[in-house]
Formats: structure tokens, sequence, C-alpha cells
């Protein structure tokens, strides 16, 4: 027989063609070579199943070369070397004592991860050098397209700190996108920052996969980074793994080789995959399992969730709903700052730079006891020919779609341009607000570096800039009313608690839900003191009720052919907000036709019943018999 017993766990993992180990000459008893020889000839290997069983398979012809399978949470790979000589080991083992039983290769599960609470899932932190795929092995975890990706071999494109809970096979863990690391960046630069906060999440962190491009092999920036991974974590759990392999395969020898350079690091035994196509994730979850579990085992985590769950109540999660909140704005405003602020940490990279953010960052916190996720935009900027392609294009879609997706929205103004140029809003801002309301989303307004403003010689200005920017955001925007306007600082740190609050108050009147029978008698106030030109072609509402919120959305149903005009229906709206304080939310009224009255129904109800019984007198002879002897007597 031929042995393979020094192949290294990265040959296979290209093999699409034989994926067989040819062990050592060990047999199986003759019962299990039958069995597991019927389920080969029954069942083909290359489908997924739901079992997690271990399964041996024999070739139809020759019985004795057992090539070995392993099927892990819903991935067909193969077994290693170590654990397929076990397995022989075991089934040797019980062909002397146990002959007779029936022998079963199962693997329990030994930690359900879905049962762990997001916040204590271990973290994961994906790192290397710029331009190796990390965003797309990220994206590929998470089953979606967050992370922005765009070949910029001269330029990084992910500069924050990205997170979300990986989803592979049955393992479920917290991922982070990293920037690319430079170590010889000049100290001050972006760069030199980008790496400063990767460190510090370092600490935080269970596992790192140190990501190299397989076709390029190690390249002395790889060995920079794996010196720097060592110098700043180094009792770190890394995994080489050495994306972009679809290209690469072991017939030429092309992954051997790559593999061979990825040793050079240090770190143990490389993992090929591609992050594009999907290949060796099963590879990826068979080495993240066994570490995984170890972590949760040790830390006692399921235990911990299961007090958690007896102890939380239903009707508080129904009351305190996740709000989302999306900062948005010009570049360079202190948008990032400002998301700093209320989570009161570094969270996202800050800087003097304008367009520093790029990707949009989403956070999670707690607030008075409600759960927030605060998403950080990269800056609208006006189409230009140039931010036509490039990841400045990406940087503004995935900004309007985190604005379609958010509850409130905080647009967040420069209060020294505003000072300077004596105007409150720009273009673009008007456009970002003007969406707002049109997608029926609470709106805030922030004024940001008001500390500019302060001293003696700028009182006046000071001044002058908090009393015209209301007014003239009223002006601009004349659809909704009553939208709050907060000066900051977020520089100070300060200002956490009067964004919040604020935020907090718009969101719950973008909840806000009134009953029916307060609504018609609020109606019959509005409605008497409402100057009417004609009392004849006067509107007849007959009832008005709320029919939803996020927004509050209103139908007035009308009695008559009579409408309500648009001068009516910006009284009403005025009116709600006034008496119901619904300031700086969209309120949208309908209308609705009640045909006819009661009496009319119910006559007409009357004559369609006449007419199904003259039918029936048409259509039996009997009726028409029994109809004409009443009529005689």
């Amino acid at each position: 027989m031929l042995l393979l017993r020094n192949l290294k766990p990265f040959f296979r993992r290209k093999s699409h063609y034989s994926f067989g180990i040819l062990s050592r000459a060990t047999t199986l008893p003759g019962e299990i070579t039958s069995e597991f020889h019927e389920i080969c000839c029954r069942r083909t290997f290359w489908s997924s199943t739901s079992s997690c069983n271990e399964m041996i398979g024999l070739s139809s012809s020759n019985s004795r070369n057992p090539f070995f399978f392993h099927n892990v949470a819903e991935f067909c790979t193969l077994l290693g070397q170590e654990k397929a000589d076990e397995l022989l080991d075991n089934a040797a083992a019980t062909s002397g004592s146990d002959r007779g039983k029936e022998a079963k290769y199962t693997t329990r599960e030994m930690v359900d991860f879905t049962q762990i609470h997001i916040n204590k899932l271990p973290r994961v932190l994906i790192m290397g050098r710029p331009n190796v795929g990390k965003s797309a092995l990220f994206n590929r975890l998470i089953r979606r397209r967050e992370a922005l990706v765009y070949n910029t071999p001269t330029d990084h494109v992910t500069r924050d700190i990205r997170e979300g809970v990986a989803k592979l096979g049955n393992l479920r863990f917290k991922v982070l996108d990293s920037a690319g690391i430079e170590a010889e960046a000049s100290s001050g630069s972006v760069l030199s920052r980008t790496a400063e906060m990767t460190g510090n999440v370092l600490s935080k962190t269970q596992l790192a996969l140190l990501l190299v491009d397989a076709r390029d092999g190690v390249l002395p920036m790889d060995l920079d980074v794996g010196k720097w991974l060592r110098k700043n974590a180094p009792g770190m759990k890394t995994i080489v793994v050495m994306n972009k392999a679809e290209s690469l395969d072991d017939c030429d020898g092309t992954l051997a080789s790559a593999a061979g350079e990825a040793y050079r690091l240090g770190f143990g035994d490389p993992i090929a995959l591609s992050a594009e196509t999907g290949l060796g994730m099963a590879e990826l979850h068979e080495t993240l399992r066994p570490l995984l579990e170890e972590y949760v085992l040790q830390n006692n985590l399921c235990a911990d969730e299961e007090v958690q769950d007896n102890d939380s109540s239903s009707e508080d999660m129904e009351c305190k709903l996740p709000l989302q909140l999306a900062i948005v704005g010009r570049p360079n405003v202190g948008k990032s700052t400002l998301l700093n602020t209320i989570l009161q940490e570094d969270r996202v990279l800050v800087g003097p730079e304008a367009g520093l953010t790029r990707d949009s960052i989403r956070a999670e916190f707690q607030y008075e006891g409600r759960t927030i996720y605060l998403v950080d935009t990269a800056g609208w900027l006006e189409r230009t020919k140039q931010q036509e392609k490039g990841p400045a294009s990406l940087s503004i879609m995935q900004s309007r779609k985190h604005l379609m997706r958010a509850h409130v929205i905080v647009l967040v103004l420069d209060a020294e341009e505003i000072a300077n140029t004596r105007r409150s809003m720009k273009h673009v801002e008007v456009v970002i607000a003007r969406r707002a309301v049109e997608e029926g989303r609470g709106l805030v307004v922030i004024v940001n570096k008001m500390d500019l403003l302060r001293g003696k010689e700028n009182y006046k200005l000071y001044k002058s800039v908090t009393e015209a920017v209301p007014q003239e955001i009223q002006t601009v925007i004349p659809q909704v009313t009553g939208i709050p306007v907060v000066f900051v600082s977020a520089l100070e740190g300060k200002s956490q608690i009067a964004v919040m609050n604020q935020v907090i108050e718009t969101y719950e009147k973008w909840c806000l839900r009134l009953p029916t029978a307060r609504l018609n008698r609020w109606l019959c106030k509005v409605m008497s003191r409402h100057s009417w030109k004609d009392q004849a072609a006067q509107p007849k509402i007959k009832y008005f009720t709320q029919v939803k919120a996020r927004p509050p959305t209103f139908i007035a149903f009308m009695s008559g052919k009579t409408q309500l005009s648009d001068t009516d229906l910006r009284f009403l709206t005025r009116s709600l907000k006034e008496d119901f304080d619904l300031g700086g939310i969209p309120v949208r009224i309908l209308q609705r036709t009640v045909e006819g009255n009661s009496r009319t129904s119910t006559s007409s109800k009357n004559k369609q019943s006449a007419n199904r019984m003259m039918e029936r007198v048409v259509s039996d002879k009997r009726t028409i018999l029994a109809v004409e002897n009443s009529s005689t007597t």
C-alpha cells in the first residue's frame, strides 16, 4: 500500500479531484467494512449533510484502502492524518473486544455558540499588510457586504476597526476588520495612528488571523507585520492564512511553495483559502473550533448566559426596542469626534485630515437601559467626475444606505464655518435634511465646534450663531417645524448627555401613538377655531385616527365629495405638532372617503335581498305554486 504519512494539512486544501488520504495498512473489522461500504455506494461525499458524524468511506474496488472524510458543521472536508490514525486504532480495539456491537463514529458538539450572548462571544482580529483581502474575508465571515472592498495597492481603504458577528458553520464569534499595518510608518501619520488603534484592540481579542497574499508570497512587509505582532501581543494565538489561493494547485507545486514561505513567519501551519470564492473555509472552521471551544469552556460563558436568560423578562425587551442612530454631515465637521464622545472611548480614527472616515462604522452601546446602534458615516460630498469611481463613490453609497436604515438622523454642522460664511446650511446639508424628512426619519441638528466661538471677542458672534441657525433651518426646511438644534463642542467631551437626551426625546415622539377618542376630541376643538371662508364648502371629517407610528401617520375619513385642501392639511399638521409636541419629526395625514350613510346602505341591502327572493321564486316551481295559493286565499 502507498503510504503518505508526511502530508501537511495545506496540501489537501486545493485538491478537487482526489480527496482521500492513504493511511497505514490497518483494516477495519469485517462488519464495519461492509457497513461503510454500503454507505459509500449509496451516498456521495461532496453533498453536505445535516449531521456532524465522522464518516469513513471505502473504495468499492479495493476495500483495504480506506479514505477518511469528516463532515464538519455543514462542511465536507478530510480528516487529518492524526485523526485518521486515531479512528483506525479505535476500530482495531473494538474489533477484538466488542465485535458483535455496532460501532458508531460521532462527534458531539461541546459548545452551542448560538446560546452565548453576543457581547460575550470570543473575538477574532483579522490583520495583515494592506491589500491582502482582510475586508473580503470579513464580509465572507459575516455573510454580508458591509466592509468596503476596492483594489488600491497604493492606498488604504479600511482605516477604522469594523466589528461584526461571524457565522462559520456552527461557530459564532466576533470578527474585527483592521486597517493595513505598515511598521515603518512615520510617527503621527494616518498609518501610525491606525496601527496604534489596532494595537489597542489586540489586548481585547483572543485570536488573530494574519493574512498574506498567496500569489505574492511572503514579502518583507509581511515579516515586519509578524514582528510587530510579537512585540505588541507576545502571547496572542495567531493563525497564518494564505488568501487568494484559488489559482494555486498541488500538482504544479505552487501551493506547496507558498506554504513553505508562510512558515517563515513562525506561527505554525498556514491555511490556504480564498475569501472571494469561499475555498478553504472548512479548514478554517476545523482550526478555529477547538480554540474557540476551549476559550468558552475556560470562561464558563454558557453557564453565565443561562442565568441571564432566566432573570430577563420579555416585557422590558418589548418596551425598549433598539434605536438606530446615524451621524451624517459634510467632511471634517466632527462626526467621528462626536461618536467617540458619545461612546466615551476612541472607537474611530480622528484627525485634522478631511475625508478621514471611509467606512460606515457601526457601534452598539447602552444608554439609560436602552440599546442604541450608532453609525458614523463618511462625509457627504457633491458628485464630481472624480468621485464616480473609486472608494469615494462606495463611501457615499454606503452613507446613503445607512441613512435609509436609521430611525433618528443627527446632522452635524460646523459652527466656525457658519460664522465665516454667514450661512447655516450648504446645498449638501439641505439635501441630507430634506431626504431625511422625505423618508420619515427623526431629525436632530448638532452645531459642533462651538468652543472656537467662545471668549469676549467672539461673544456677539456666538450669540448671533445661536439665534440665527434655528430660524434659518426652519426657513430652509418648512416641511418639519420645531427641529431641535443642539450647540456642542465634541472635542471637549462634555456633550454626550445633551445630545443623547435630545435624540431619545425625538425617538419617543417618532414612536408616539395617540388614541382615537383623544384625537377626535382634539379635532372638534381645532375645527371650531379654524376660520372657513365658505361654511357650505367646509369639509366634513367623520372621524380622525392614527394608523401607524414611526413616523406618526393619521387618516381623516371624509363624508361627502369635499376633500381637504393643501392649506387645510398644513393647518391640521401644524396643529398636531403644536398640541401634541411633535416637533422635529415628519407627520403624515392621509384622506379616505366614506361612501354614503347608514340608511342608503341598509336600503341597498334590502333591495339586493328582494332581488334574490324573486330569482328563487322564478327558478323553483314549488315556490311559485305556494305563492299562487296564498294569493287566492
